[in-house]
């Protein structure tokens, strides 16, 4: 295993250094799944509920940053509620470079679409992620899901994939996703399809920001699932930002080259 990386400073990186340390590996010949979470010094995944909360600003340079270079932003329902999800808005400029740089991105600099997790396909036709100027959301939901749930998320313009029968696992969600051409993905949560994600050995990356503050109740962790499953991971890189915001990358290692 490699040494673990030094500390750099955020401010002496430039904005091409982030893309840099944070590049999906080049023409992924399979769906290369990303983690992005934030949380407090003592594990809190969320203030009050939500993960705003925690938010600072270097946080949210890399949270978007990671999603001007995905091709897709994956998402549970659950976290789709809980923080009114509407469509990706990213930099224009930047994907249309990397897509001329053949990193991905897209031609017409169009942002990433939602792609959501839910087996049930229980979401509200009139909520922001439907009604959102954007891309048509992605629903990834399974056979068992009522046929009148299923067209009502078709009527408000989503687009749907079957991504098993009952449960949508980490391989179904994969290959619905593959079938797309969408191999860049980035998971944004929640903690419960992080921790089925982490059980069907399905995380290549996790992107990870402490938070500098204590926040203390009952707020839950980044991954749950019932039975624990150690994954190995190997640390990439950690910056440091001025307020004392640590911006963590780690990886798989089989997943490299």
């Amino acid at each position: 295993m490699p040494p673990v990386p030094n500390a750099i400073q955020l401010t002496d990186l430039t904005r091409d250094d982030l893309v840099e340390l944070y590049a999906y590996p080049v023409e992924p010949s399979a769906p290369y799944l990303r983690v992005n979470f934030v949380t407090s010094i003592d594990g809190a995944v969320t203030v009050d509920g939500r993960s705003g909360g925690l938010g600072t600003p270097a946080d949210k340079t890399i949270f978007a940053l990671l999603r001007d270079l995905a091709d897709v932003v994956l998402v549970g329902a659950g976290t789709v509620r809980a923080e009114n999800y509407g469509a990706a808005h990213t930099d224009s400029a930047l994907r249309k470079r990397l897509h001329a740089e053949g990193r991905g991105g897209d031609p017409d600099g169009t942002p990433p679409r939602i792609a959501v997790v839910s087996a049930r396909a229980a979401l509200d036709p009139a909520s922001k992620l439907f009604t959102d100027e954007g891309a048509r959301p992605i629903i990834l939901t399974t056979a068992a899901a009522s046929d009148d749930n299923k067209k009502r998320l078709i009527d408000a313009g989503a687009e749907l994939i079957l991504a098993g029968e009952n449960l949508c696992t980490a391989q179904s969600i994969r290959a619905g996703l593959e079938s797309l051409g969408l191999r860049r993905v980035l998971c944004e949560g929640g903690p419960s399809l992080f921790g089925e994600l982490i059980a069907d050995r399905g995380v290549d990356d996790l992107c990870l920001t402490v938070s500098p503050q204590l926040v203390g109740g009952a707020a839950g962790r980044i991954a749950v699932y019932p039975k624990a499953l150690p994954t190995p991971m190997v640390p990439r890189h950690l910056l440091l930002d001025t307020d004392g915001t640590i911006l963590t990358r780690w990886e798989r290692a089989h997943t490299r080259g």
